[in-house]
């Protein structure tokens, strides 16, 4: 029987519009009162995490920043953590702004960005149906470089890359993977998300990539997190869409990948569930946990 069950956010867990639907809820829910312990596993920030966790009633753990930290909800702390350097968090701002390419610079505290644009829209889109202390930190600073330069105690979790035009996205991906002891995702479809504007659907499409310490991963997180729990790597499910994904769902003793995954993440699943939008999270679980009255 599996014992854990690492799931990721956007794309796989929310809907389009952000949202871990009512039936998706009360089947996670039941399968945590059943014994087996459910996490997060996203590139979100941590307070951007802990308002979904509660949502779930995930009380134990969470893999934020793409498995850069591990963070122990009971205790409120980080349990692990492997973090970028400033130094290095500056070299690739320097990049970016040579290049005038969107970023923004994930710490344990907030989101770092120069305009609402993208992610960091959809990010601020979704805050605006949220409670305060359930948001998005999101910080908007003009002058990036110096501004992180002069940053005391925050943690630099990952940066994440984005532009609508795929060549100029192309460009400086090819400039950055000339940096030394970064990893930068490999990441090939767009990303496509929707925003309320009034009553109508405004989508939000853009390429992007993450980069963050090299040998930070989601399973890398969970390897921690099977060593604490006294479990077997065959004893986990994984799930997910996108290329930061790949590793625990290629991992896991059951990989899960959700339908209009990257081909990358499809080609090493175990099984494939439904989309976002079709409540693919809570439909794959049911059929893996017949034994629970959902």
């Amino acid at each position: 029987m599996y014992k854990l069950i690492a799931i990721d956010l956007d794309g796989t867990m929310l809907n389009s519009y952000g949202i871990v639907t009512e039936n998706t809820k009360n089947t996670i829910s039941k399968i945590i009162e059943s014994g087996v312990d459910i996490i997060i596993a996203s590139g979100r920030p941590i307070d951007s995490i802990k308002a979904i966790a509660k949502e779930i009633k995930s009380k134990k753990y969470f893999i934020a920043g793409n498995g850069a930290l591990v963070y122990d909800i009971q205790k409120d702390e980080i349990i692990y953590e492997k973090n970028m350097s400033k130094e290095k968090v500056l070299e690739i701002i320097k990049i970016c702004e040579e290049n005038s390419i969107f970023y923004n610079v994930y710490t344990n505290k907030t989101i770092l960005s120069k305009s609402l644009k993208h992610n960091v829209l959809y990010y601020h889109k979704e805050n605006l149906k949220k409670e305060e202390n359930k948001k998005t930190n999101i910080n908007i600073v003009s002058n990036m470089y110096e501004y992180v330069k002069n940053l005391k105690e925050d943690k630099f979790l990952k940066i994440t890359i984005c532009d609508e035009s795929k060549t100029i996205f192309n460009s400086i991906i090819r400039k950055l993977r000339e940096i030394a002891e970064i990893e930068v995702l490999d990441v090939e479809h767009m990303s496509r998300k929707i925003i309320k504007q009034g009553t109508e659907d405004i989508p939000i499409e853009y390429y992007y990539t993450e980069i963050s310490l090299a040998n930070v991963d989601k399973w890398n997180a969970i390897e921690f997190l099977i060593e604490k729990l006294k479990i077997k790597p065959e004893e986990v499910i994984a799930i997910g869409d996108n290329i930061n994904d790949k590793k625990m769902i290629e991992n896991a003793g059951l990989g899960i990948a959700m339908k209009g995954s990257t081909p990358l993440v499809t080609e090493v699943a175990d099984d494939i569930a439904e989309s976002n939008n079709e409540e693919g999270v809570s439909k794959i679980l049911q059929k893996y946990y017949k034994n629970i009255n959902f």
